[in-house]
């Protein structure tokens, strides 16, 4: 079939066109940045650049197209150009139209679960859209899908990396108001069943995980996965819609906004009488919540440079090496089983139980860092001579590091640091300009002494640094080399065997 998806790049809809695309299928991806959206899958995806409220540009999308998945939408505004109506409404409408006009056969829609009933103006607005998808005119079907979570969704992870670096959990009034997650890997599934399957015209079905949960019982499950307890503090749900609204001002990471507030006091829950599709219609064994969270505490999303803030940075450390016995390999081989040993105070390993300690390619690490907490940055390359780390979401930094060994002679060596980043929002601003700038210097001087000593040679001299700023074109040649590293990582990742013709950037130190 071929499908076409809004909503692709999302956290949901990133993983149906995978699996979409794993079983077969050909996918037309419609987003604003389609082309480059597209990038992330090597085969079976298609650009369609357009939103979906813009008529003129969305028309041909739906040509030669089976089925429809519409998976975008908003579930907070910023009036006056994203509202509800104008998006989840009038985009689901507008959709409809090229859908009709393209003749095609079905349309699936992502609504959410509680839509029916729900007060917020995000519910009310998935409702109304519900109606306008009621009046296709071929077959359709409605996923009333309940709160997903996965790497990056906008509750759960966020809680995850609170959990990992404040000492104070907020907790909206007790903490205990249920709701019903479902692990994304379980929604993608469901969605890609019901666009495959033709039992399930005219039919609006209630998707959800198989247990109820809440946030305080969330907060102490994810804490005894990574081994950190923050203090909990009830705060009433009226104070927690301002705080939500003054922190999305002021760019501070929350995880809900006012109308998520309200959803979850109506409680996202399976009402309807036969139950949870997920199980009772579309036979999908849900993912136990245990198991998901635990798949959730290594997989957050890569935090690009273009993802932070304020200029775009570049430091280099440099430290020569004479009478060395181990080789650039043989010294990369130590660094990869030993950076536990190597890094200093500023950056311990592993702090979290069961987290791999040793460099891989596409590996996970967590670190502890002096008053931030627990972070995470992914090996996005590593070869005999370097590798390259990204940082993750919740890291202060939003970059990459790389370290590169060289021989220049029998002997001798040369070991760099070259980070490429900025800092990852407004509070993180203020603390690498006071104290994280210093920390960070000592971090990578003091690894390269290290592995100096490693080595088993004497460093020439002092470790050499130098930070200069980065022009527009010098920033955008980093950007896109960090970004070729992450989807090559992710398109390596999902088909498990890259065309050995993949393309490459070749990377040099920016001079």
């Amino acid at each position: 079939m071929r499908i076409l998806v809004t909503g692709g790049t999302g956290v949901v809809g990133r993983e149906t066109v995978s699996l979409l695309v794993e079983k077969g299928h050909q996918v037309r991806l419609v987003s604003r940045g389609a082309e480059e959206d597209a990038k992330e899958w090597s085969r079976g995806v298609e650009p369609h650049a357009a939103n979906v409220s813009d008529q003129e540009a969305l028309r041909g999308a739906a040509d030669d197209c089976d089925a429809v998945l519409h998976l975008a939408g908003i579930v907070s505004e910023s009036p006056p150009e994203v509202t509800f109506d104008k998006v989840n409404v009038e985009g689901t409408r507008t959709l409809l139209r090229e859908a009709e006009r393209a003749g095609v056969r079905r349309f699936v829609y992502v609504s959410s679960l509680g839509a029916e009933r729900g007060e917020s103006g995000y519910h009310r607005s998935k409702f109304a859209a519900e109606e306008l998808v009621r009046e296709f005119s071929g077959e359709w079907s409605i996923c009333r899908l309940a709160n997903v979570y996965g790497p990056g969704d906008a509750v759960i992870s966020v809680l995850l990396r609170w959990i990992r670096t404040l000492p104070v959990m907020p907790l909206l009034d007790d903490g205990e108001t249920e709701f019903q997650p479902i692990w994304v890997e379980d929604a993608a599934e469901a969605l890609v069943a019901m666009v495959e399957r033709d039992d399930l015209s005219g039919r609006a079905l209630e998707v959800a995980g198989a247990e109820l949960t809440c946030l305080s019982d969330l907060v102490d499950r994810l804490g005894k996965l990574v081994d950190r307890h923050p203090v909990t503090l009830p705060v009433p749900s009226r104070l927690a819609s301002f705080g939500a609204w003054a922190g999305r001002k002021l760019g501070v990471d929350v995880p809900v906004d006012p109308g998520q507030i309200t959803m979850l006091n109506e409680g996202s829950v399976v009402r309807a009488p036969e139950g949870n599709a997920l199980q009772t219609i579309l036979g999908i064994t849900p993912t136990p919540i245990g198991e998901g969270l635990r798949r959730l505490a290594d997989s957050a999303p890569e935090q690009l440079p273009q993802e932070g803030i304020g200029d775009l940075e570049r430091k280099q450390f440099t430290l020569e090496v004479n009478d060395a016995k181990l080789n650039a390999a043989e010294l990369m081989h130590e660094l990869r089983s030993r950076l536990g040993e190597l890094t200093p105070w500023t950056m311990e390993l592993a702090p979290e139980p069961g987290t791999p300690t040793l460099l891989e390619a596409g590996a996970t690490l967590t670190m502890n860092l002096p008053g931030r907490g627990n972070i995470q940055v992914r090996v996005a390359d590593l070869t005999d001579e370097h590798l390259t780390m990204v940082t993750l979401e919740g890291h202060p930094l939003a970059g990459g590091v790389r370290i590169e060994m060289n021989d220049l002679a029998p002997g001798r060596l040369r070991l760099m640091v070259l980070v490429y980043d900025r800092t990852a929002g407004l509070l993180d601003w203020l603390m690498m300009h006071s104290v994280g700038s210093t920390l960070q210097s000592y971090t990578w001087e003091t690894l390269l002494e290290r592995l100096a000593d490693a080595s088993g040679g004497t460093a020439a001299g002092d470790v050499e640094s130098e930070t200069s700023t980065l022009g527009d074109d010098a920033a955008e040649t980093v950007e896109g080399w960090v970004k070729e590293l992450v989807l090559r990582r992710r398109r390596e990742a999902r088909e498990q065997a890259a065309p050995v013709e993949e393309v490459q950037r070749e990377f040099r130190p920016l001079q």
